[in-house]
């Protein structure tokens, strides 16, 4: 029986109209708590208990439950409520007001993720609570496109009454059930400062870099030689060395330099092990001097690779639903931190990757029926039905 609760467009609107902003640079870094609360009050006009955890900042996850949440082995569908910053100038309308033209919906966070939320309380509404032989959850998480704060914050007990969590990242409607992970690092090499004329004056920096590049680009090829995925669109990892600067002025020796690199691992790859090898190589590339010192830093924590058997039930129930066959990507999600909570998890949503992060950002309106019914099996599925 449904319940009091907006139209699904309707909660587009809504939740794209609260700006909720999250980004490593503080002057643009807003509070996701206009989202959390307008879902909140959604979710307990639904039936579910609600519970918001706190978070600095001023931000906040919301975990919300429906059904007999102590027996356990149900699902959590989860999504972040943050968005990354845009460029207004760039749209052809509003970021904050959603926009229903060509058959798409508009909007900063239409397709990755607001959407998502509205999608999963009107497949919820449809569904009567008393029905539930296992519980529901609805998980909303902070900082997912800086930190990845939300999914860190939350705790094995909010989570154990699920089996399975579905996030509903925008992947085409196809199951992902692994991804690369995501490292970035700061490389600074510091020189000693001099008149150009005389090289002995000073010690470049720029040319104890060209040293690092060099093992970086020896260290990429190694991994690549020792680690591939067919999965993968791009089967190796990745190493891309994204930003450089460093020196003042063409007649002074350069006395600073400063390189930053993103590096994309495959499933198996263990972060800590590779921060530990360009630590280890780079420290033998340019051996610590007086005159020339060497640093290497971690620009966030970084978001481990995931992955999930290609025979695990709830990745196989996904297949069924959506009738694609589960694959793999390369950008990073919250999946292997709700996984090592113990659930067993799966990438799928409305949307396209694609329009993420990008000016006139979309969600196709042929996406909402099918997504709908995907996430009414899934709770059909692991809520309603007898246990799996």
């Amino acid at each position: 029986m449904a319940r009091r609760l907006p139209s699904l467009r309707e909660m587009i609107r809504a939740l794209i109209a609260r700006p909720s902003v999250s980004c490593t640079d503080p002057r643009f870094d807003q509070s996701n708590r206009a989202v959390i609360d307008l879902l909140a009050e959604w979710a307990e006009a639904l039936g579910f208990r609600v519970a918001i955890q706190p978070l600095a900042h001023g931000k906040a996850n919301l975990i919300a439950s429906l059904g007999p949440t102590e027996r356990g082995g149900g699902l959590a569908l989860s999504g972040h409520t943050d968005t990354v910053p845009c460029d207004p100038d760039r749209w052809h309308s509003d970021p904050f007001t959603a926009v229903e033209k060509d058959g798409r919906i508009y909007g900063l966070g239409s397709a990755d993720m607001k959407s998502f939320f509205a999608l999963v309380l009107s497949a919820a509404s449809e569904i009567d609570p008393a029905t539930l032989r296992r519980p529901l959850l609805l998980v909303a998480t902070a900082d997912e496109e800086s930190s990845m704060a939300g999914a860190k914050a939350l705790l094995p007990e909010q989570l154990a009454p699920a089996r399975c969590c579905v996030i509903g990242e925008p992947t085409g409607l196809r199951p992902i059930r692994m991804h690369k992970g995501v490292m970035m690092e700061s490389i600074r090499v510091r020189g000693q400062t001099g008149h150009s004329s005389d090289p002995a004056l000073g010690a470049n920096a720029i040319e104890g870099m060209h040293r690092v590049i060099s093992e970086l680009l020896a260290i990429r090829e190694e991994l690549q030689e020792r680690y591939r995925d067919p999965a993968f669109a791009v089967p190796v990892p990745t190493l891309n060395l994204g930003a450089i600067h460093g020196g003042d002025n063409p007649n002074r020796i350069c006395g600073h330099c400063e390189l930053s690199i993103d590096l994309r691992p495959l499933p198996g790859m263990d972060i800590g092990e590779l921060r530990s090898l360009l630590k280890q190589r780079l420290g033998q590339a340019l051996p610590a001097s007086p005159r020339l010192g060497l640093s290497v830093e971690s620009l966030f924590g970084g978001v481990p690779a995931f992955e999930t058997r290609a025979d695990a039930d709830l990745v196989r129930s996904c297949e069924h639903l959506s009738h694609a066959r589960a694959g793999a990507v390369s950008f990073g999600t919250e999946a292997p931190f709700l996984s090592r909570l113990g659930v067993e998890t799966v990438v799928l949503g409305a949307g396209h990757i694609e329009q993420a992060h990008q000016p006139d950002e979309y969600l196709p309106l042929e996406h909402i029926e099918p997504a709908t019914a995907i996430l009414r099996g899934l709770v059909e599925r692991y809520c309603v039905a007898p246990a799996p």
